[in-house]
């Protein structure tokens, strides 16, 4: 995504950041999981301090500080687990919460995104959720109870957080709250439900975060300001903004569909509501912003694409967007 991500030391450490993911996701015991959650966390400071100045620095301090925080409960709770299972399996998914950044142990997350750029925004908010989910999903049935508090707070934190958010790190760092309540109960569900979902919302978070770091926006005001990108530019990025927010017939949406089934087919209508209001919620933030760019600040609409690389990917991102309209069939088939 920048110039940073070609340098032969970040494709080093992106390559152990991924070997990291493999041998945590793979391995048979906690100690291998610790090991690969560890070379995970080295590699991702490293890409994080390559650009070397104060808010990166500050950035590999913070998310240093709390993953190892979280990596000694891990540890100490996997030496204890043969005799004393049930508190070392809490203490164990206490910890995976705290190193994806679910609420209530979320305070690092929005402060140490808002000091990223697009490209390591892009991986916090996908790759680096992928191993904590995984673990997570062993654990899911020991204590199910536990699971629902945190899917409550989740979905209420992230969808009042980001209501009065103007920085657009901050957003998407309270709407993937939001989003961990709906793939933590993806977890309750089956493992398959919760890997479609985090592929989903991968597929949107990387079209979304390609479009900032195109447009160089960062807050809400650059998004108005900038005059320099057609109005073709800003309706795919709206497009893959209501996408995130699960507003039909968009891809975010089909997936928030096959899970509400699920809950009704379970009766599990309690937390069914929790994640409707939340989903409204945040759905509201999407269009206020959309509203407020277009409607309070309308600007020369330049329907024509000047001809550069974004001619041809503009309709594939617009694309990958409007799949909710048969994605539910293509998946069922899969099924």
């Amino acid at each position: 995504m920048t110039q940073n991500m070609l340098y032969p030391s970040s494709i080093l450490f992106s390559s152990t950041l991924s070997m990291g993911i493999i041998l945590a996701i793979s391995s048979s015991s906690w100690f291998g999981a610790w090991m690969g959650l560890e070379l995970n966390l080295m590699s991702f400071l490293a890409l994080i301090s390559i650009k070397n100045n104060q808010y990166s620095s500050e950035s590999a301090l913070k998310y240093f500080l709390i993953q190892t925080l979280a990596s000694l409960v891990i540890m100490f709770s996997a030496l204890v687990i043969n005799t004393l299972f049930e508190w070392a399996s809490m203490g164990i998914m206490i910890s995976l919460f705290l190193k994806s950044g679910v609420a209530p142990f979320h305070f690092w997350f929005p402060i140490v995104m808002e000091s990223l750029n697009w490209s390591h925004t892009t991986i916090l908010l996908t790759l680096q959720k992928i191993a904590p989910l995984s673990l997570l999903s062993h654990l899911a049935k020991t204590n199910e109870f536990l699971f629902m508090i945190f899917i409550f707070i989740s979905a209420s934190v992230g969808a009042i957080g980001g209501l009065n958010q103007t920085s657009l790190r901050k957003l998407l760092a309270y709407s993937s709250i939001s989003h961990m309540a709906w793939m933590l109960t993806a977890i309750l569900i089956s493992e398959m439900m919760w890997m479609i979902y985090l592929f989903t919302y991968c597929l949107m978070i990387l079209t979304i975060t390609f479009l900032f770091f195109y447009q160089q926006s960062f807050y809400l005001s650059s998004l108005i300001t900038n005059k320099t990108f057609s109005m073709t530019m800003k309706m795919v990025t709206f497009m893959a903004l209501l996408s995130l927010g699960g507003l039909p017939p968009f891809t975010g949406f089909f997936i928030k569909w096959m899970m509400i089934q699920e809950l009704v087919i379970t009766s599990n209508f309690f937390i069914l509501l929790i994640l409707l209001i939340s989903a409204l919620l945040t759905l509201f933030f999407y269009m206020r912003i959309i509203f407020f760019v277009l409607l309070i600040y309308p600007t020369t609409p330049k329907w024509m694409i000047t001809k550069s690389k974004m001619t041809l990917i503009l309709p594939l991102i617009s694309m990958l967007h409007i799949l909710g309209i048969w994605g539910p069939s293509f998946f069922i088939l899969l099924a």
